[in-house]
């Protein structure tokens, strides 16, 4: 967060000071204002050349070069506003101003670019064998696949990162140290990244008794084969609006049933419809679960997330469904593995 204090310059401050604060704080700008932080004007490198142009000494006034009328905002607008006046007016910097003009903050355009920080822990299972999608995975585990120009387990890792989550967990088994190896401890994507060995397959939400702590915050688990533009943010949201315990994410699916069904009762015909189309949800291996959620697990036993659910639901948990109107593929297959590859560029450059 910028501190606009360290911005600030009065009208009589040399213009050799003056670049030397925009130098010193990396913001390309500085603030003019009077003794009561009203803003009188700003001063961006691009006028300090110009007035260098012009035949101004680095020891002339800063007034004589700066910037007497620019634009500013009300600490009332939105974010969404003062992004929107930034890219009409090619602005990297807004001050915010109150009604008398003085100085309460200013905006960044890369401060309203750059996600908030999430401490949500995020759980990607990456153990399974891949059986499906044999001879590719022989000596390869699924997650390591390279799917566009990447591995399909670090597409979905820099999904996340890009929302503003940093706290990683990877469940592994099958050839789990190549999977180590490529992602270490997270630290070449700037976060955090541990591991959760399995010694057995534990299934979806077996893993999760591996968890050396308990979350404080809701916590995201994901399968490591899919390829996904959803939202995580408004997945979340979407879950702590309802207080659900569990929020599984879902797909509808079409299935068009190639001969005329028949409908009777008993013996007599009472309709025909001719290959009908059939829509289900299906479940998509995204999940966010409240932590308290944890103690349904027993310890190193398996448990797949579709068994969880039902047990909580059999509680009367508050368990809900998050539709994915967003792209989605599950790479189960070669079909699938061959499809990610053609899409990718289009849908993730």
């Amino acid at each position: 967060m910028v501190n606009w204090r360290d911005l600030l310059v009065s009208p009589q401050t040399p213009i050799i000071h003056t670049l030397e604060i925009i130098d010193k704080n990396a913001r390309q700008i500085a603030l003019v204002a009077d003794e009561n932080d009203r803003l009188l004007g700003t001063v961006t490198d691009g006028d300090i050349r110009r007035g260098l142009l012009k035949g101004r000494g680095l020891q002339d006034p800063t007034s004589t070069i700066m910037n007497p009328y620019p634009t500013v905002a009300s600490p009332y607008d939105s974010k969404e506003n003062i992004l929107a006046l930034m890219k009409i007016k090619h602005l990297h910097q807004i001050p915010i101003v109150d009604e008398d003009g003085r100085i309460v903050h200013v905006e960044m355009l890369n401060d309203l670019l750059r996600p908030k920080k999430k401490d949500n822990w995020v759980v990607l299972m990456a153990g399974g064998l891949g059986t499906r999608l044999h001879p590719l995975t022989h000596d390869c585990p699924k997650p390591l696949l390279a799917v566009g120009n990447k591995p399909l387990l670090e597409t979905i890792l820099q999904s996340f990162i890009d929302q503003g989550f940093h706290k990683f967990y990877i469940s592994v088994k099958y050839k789990a140290e190549m999977i180590q190896d490529y992602f270490g401890n997270g630290e070449r994507w700037g976060v955090t990244i541990c591991y959760l060995q399995e010694k057995e397959s534990l299934g979806t939400a077996g893993a999760l008794s591996l968890l050396p702590d308990k979350p404080v915050e809701p916590f995201f688990v994901m399968n490591g084969d899919l390829l996904t533009k959803v939202n995580f943010e408004q997945l979340l949201d979407f879950h702590k609006t309802y207080q659900a315990k569990a929020t599984m994410c879902v797909r509808e699916y079409e299935y068009q049933v190639p001969y005329g069904v028949v409908r009777l009762d008993k013996h007599r015909l009472t309709a025909i419809e001719e290959k009908p189309v059939q829509r289900y949800f299906v479940n998509a291996g995204i999940y966010v679960m409240d932590p308290q959620v944890l103690e349904h697990i027993p310890h190193n036993e398996y448990l797949d997330m579709p068994s969880l659910f039902e047990q909580l639901m059999k509680q009367e948990q508050q368990t809900i469904a998050f539709p994915i109107r967003e792209y989605w593929l599950d790479i189960g297959r070669i079909a699938d593995f061959e499809k990610a590859n053609k899409e990718y560029m289009e849908v993730f450059s």
